[in-house]
């Protein structure tokens, strides 16, 4: 496959997420075998992945789910405790259900609770208040046996989105903290999508606009409007496009635009290319008026 240069085209129409991402490439053919390795040598546990087939609006898609240890499963019990009133516990509850595919909303918060970390570090139950830096996460994708551009990209795509995070909430990249369950899901996600990109030897990604939906979101801070403050950010930074579509809800999400922004190399596509492969990605979230899947095309250019 490395005689020639790969072009991976991402189709923006339904939106964007890290599983749709991962989902797709598998689709394209990306080896899980491999996948399930590189993610194996990750200093972190407490997840497995699930990689399957289902049908969305009748396409034949790829879906790839995160499946957290029970242990980490517990959100109301965290969003109660992260933000100490019954807002949080009610919408955690709500956010989980909703069918979304990735818990990112849960992800980063103001770190008001820096004393309450200390206090539950005796506890037996310690491991549910976690929460992660940017050099933490650093340090874990460091750690592991991914390969140098494997890292490379998904550092790139944790630092935008620490960054986007960062804006959004008043902090500095350095001292925004992710949640450790939502953390967790992100790491799978980006190094996942870093794995299998350099699994198909992809070196550019073409990505025109990302659709997005409209309408407000449940998080742990409230109701936030569509799009989130860390995908607004992240398509200023990255120059995204977005396209207005007619569904009620999110389909733009962080990680998505997190993807977009650190590795895209244009928003063009090729004068002439030729489809090598398509693949289908499956999306959690059950909208009408969208297709519910990411489309990604590997193409060859024509010289």
């Amino acid at each position: 496959m490395s005689n020639h240069q790969h072009t991976l085209v991402i189709d923006g129409t339904s939106g964007i997420s890290g599983d749709m991402t991962v989902a797709a490439l598998l689709d394209l053919g990306a080896s899980e075998e491999h996948l399930r390795e590189q993610l194996a040598t990750l200093p972190v546990g407490g997840f497995e992945i699930a990689v399957t087939r289902v049908n969305k609006h009748g396409i034949d898609a790829c879906d790839f789910d995160v499946r957290l240890a029970e242990k980490l499963e517990n959100h109301d019990h965290d969003m109660a405790w992260l933000y100490g009133n019954e807002v949080g516990t009610e919408h955690a509850h709500e956010h989980h259900h909703h069918d979304h595919g990735e818990h990112e909303h849960e992800h980063c918060h103001e770190h008001d609770h820096e004393g309450h970390a200390h206090e539950h570090e005796g506890h037996h139950h310690a491991h549910h208040h976690q929460h992660r830096s940017l050099a933490d996460v650093t340090d874990i994708i460091d750690g592991s046996q991914l390969s140098d551009g494997a890292k490379r990209r998904a550092l790139a795509i944790f630092t935008a989105l620490a960054a986007a995070e960062a804006k959004a909430h008043g902090k500095t990249p350095e001292t925004v903290m992710f949640h450790e369950v939502g953390a967790i899901d992100s790491i799978v996600d980006i190094c996942s999508v870093a794995i299998c990109l350099d699994d198909l030897g992809i070196e550019d990604i073409v990505v025109e606009s990302l659709s997005e939906g409209h309408g407000t979101i449940h998080c742990a801070h409230g109701l936030m409007p569509i799009p989130v403050p860390a995908v607004v950010n992240l398509c200023q930074a990255g120059n995204i496009a977005l396209t207005p579509a007619p569904v009620a809800g999110e389909l733009v999400t962080p990680t998505g635009a997190a993807i977009v922004a650190a590795l895209r190399t244009s928003e063009h596509l090729p004068a002439r290319y030729r489809i090598e492969a398509v693949g289908y990605g499956a999306g959690k979230r059950p909208y009408e008026g969208c297709s519910g899947t990411l489309r990604c095309l590997l193409v060859r250019v024509d010289a």
